[in-house]
């Protein structure tokens, strides 16, 4: 039984501070404190009153139900030697985590060191938990301000008015990107001004929290938006009264929710959608439409630290382009959801090509300096979308997140953003596609880096570039800038040559050497 005197010594120490006690907070609801004493005595207290201060600690984690996950009280990280792993993922990534050395996985209720999670596991379990200080988990709390379509177009929007009160027009005109939105049904009326501005034009209206491009038209005429306000209104009335039980799914061993699609968007109670202002002149190739598919990997958002893979896809449509048939998703939607249902659709061709094909094919016909011009604007839009969202994502030092890009380019070689994915698709549609999402995995845990390994001063790692770290990384000095606007060049090789089993090799020999080199 605890000595109350001791217990009163305790109470003093934790509400005045003991510097020699470790404490450590999460975020939101989960503010509870962690402390280890390790045979500590600060101030002459006794190990007796250190112990009652322990314990009243985990009595008040305990009280709160907290699922407590990470090793035992003690442990140091470089210690480890195994890595306990959980997914609900039935795809490339079990295949990548099962061989990954040292890596073992946990089933049912076992407490796990990594989690690659998906949306709504997330949603209903994370302010539920308490993660030891080496766990990690696969999203931020409130990653949909950056994922779902409205709330993206929301953030890019205050972020540009805030760098033109602070910065100027010319720099607030660097999140010009991202194609005339609006929130639908509640931006109905300005929607409406802005298309008798403009009549003729075409509009594309994409759910906000769906996927595979399901629930998505292009429309002309305003009677069409206006037959839809009806039925949206109808659904509305309907889902207030009666909200539909959340549905699941499963696959065949057992896995809970372990959907593939390019995003697992959060549910609403009330579908809302975005109409946004179409592209009407794409970049064509064989005559054919395609978007580009890129990765992004952000370890931190305070500081912000985002790496950028430099392998990707461009994703074909299998129709060549025309605007007269908008209802034609063969046409207008790349996504391989939609494509692999067309007739023409070839399983082993597929409807992709490599990023790096597709740089040396821009480069052949508009020459080098153009194509760096480009890709300078795509690192643009990464770094202005991430720092629109910086100061409203909940940042987290558990958690980190692999986004899906999907980037469009016009006649103009002008980048325009679609929309990012938090749970970009993982499931391989062909050979060449599942081994860059089976190196993209595994550079993505070599980035996140369980194993203690990197310094974190690394700029490279595999496939994956640092290309911000609380403000521009420049590339290693002798590279030269193609885009001729400068000297500084941004540490990013998109579509470049990914020899990362070379350079991952050459990291950990360089790492080995130097943890065996007396300091």
């Amino acid at each position: 039984m605890t000595n109350p005197g001791a217990l009163s010594v305790a109470l003093a120490t934790r509400r005045t501070g003991w510097p020699a006690a470790r404490w450590r907070f999460g975020s939101g609801p989960r503010e509870q404190c962690h402390v280890t004493t390790e045979g500590y005595s600060p101030f002459g207290l006794s190990s007796e009153a250190s112990e009652a201060c322990w314990e009243l600690c985990k009595d008040q984690v305990e009280n709160q139900n907290y699922k407590s996950h990470g090793v035992s009280k003690g442990k140091e990280r470089e210690q480890r030697t195994l890595v306990r792993f959980k997914t609900t993922l039935m795809n490339t990534l079990m295949d990548v985590l099962r061989r990954r050395p040292g890596w073992v996985e946990v089933k049912d209720e076992g407490e796990w060191d990594f989690y690659w999670c998906d949306v709504s596991w997330l949603r209903e379990n994370f302010d539920h938990i308490y993660m030891d200080e080496h766990v990690r988990i696969s999203h931020f709390r409130n990653h949909y301000e950056l994922t779902r379509k409205n709330y993206m177009v929301k953030n890019l929007k205050r972020f540009r008015k805030q760098l033109e009160r602070e910065a100027g027009k010319l720099e607030a005109a660097k999140c010009d990107f991202f194609p005339k939105t609006f929130e639908m049904p509640c931006e109905y009326h300005l929607f409406v001004e802005e298309f008798r501005k403009n009549p003729g034009i075409t509009w594309i209206m994409k759910p906000v929290a769906r996927s595979q491009g399901k629930g998505i038209f292009l429309f002309r005429r305003l009677k069409d938006i206006m037959d839809w306000r009806k039925g949206t209104v109808g659904k509305k009335l309907t889902s207030l009264e009666a909200p539909a039980p959340r549905s699941s799914t499963s696959n065949p061993a057992g896995s809970h929710d372990t959907r593939s699609s390019d995003d697992q968007k959060d549910e609403i109670p009330v579908e809302n959608y975005v109409a946004q202002r179409y592209i009407e002149n794409p970049y064509l190739i064989g005559g054919r439409k395609f978007d580009l598919r890129v990765y992004v990997l952000v370890m931190s958002y305070i500081p912000l630290r985002a790496w950028l893979y430099r392998d990707g896809f461009a994703r074909f449509s299998n129709t060549r382009f025309t605007l007269n048939s908008l209802d034609d998703q063969y046409v207008h939607l790349t996504n391989v959801a939609v494509q692999k249902t067309s007739p023409d659709y070839h399983p082993k061709k597929g409807c992709k090509w490599m990023l790096q094909r597709f740089r040396q094919y821009l480069a052949s016909k508009h020459g080098p300096q153009v194509v760096e011009v480009l890709f300078s604007d795509m690192d643009n839009i990464f770094v202005k979308s991430l720092q629109s969202v910086q100061k409203v994502i909940i940042s987290d030092k558990h958690c980190f997140e692999l986004y899906g890009y999907d980037i469009l380019i016009d006649q103009d070689l002008k980048p325009w953003l679609l929309e990012v994915n938090a749970s970009p698709s993982l499931t391989a549609s062909s050979q060449e596609d599942y081994e860059l999402k089976t190196c993209l995995l595994e550079d993505t845990l070599n980035v996140v880096d369980m194993e203690a390994r990197l310094t974190g001063r690394e700029k490279r790692v595999g496939g994956f570039d640092l290309m911000w770290n609380d403000g521009p990384v420049s590339r290693e000095e002798g590279t030269p800038d193609l885009s001729g606007i400068g000297t500084f060049v941004t540490n990013t090789h998109l579509g470049c040559i990914n020899d990362r089993k070379k350079q991952l090799r050459q990291l950990f020999h360089s790492l080995q050497v130097q943890k065996k080199t007396p300091s």
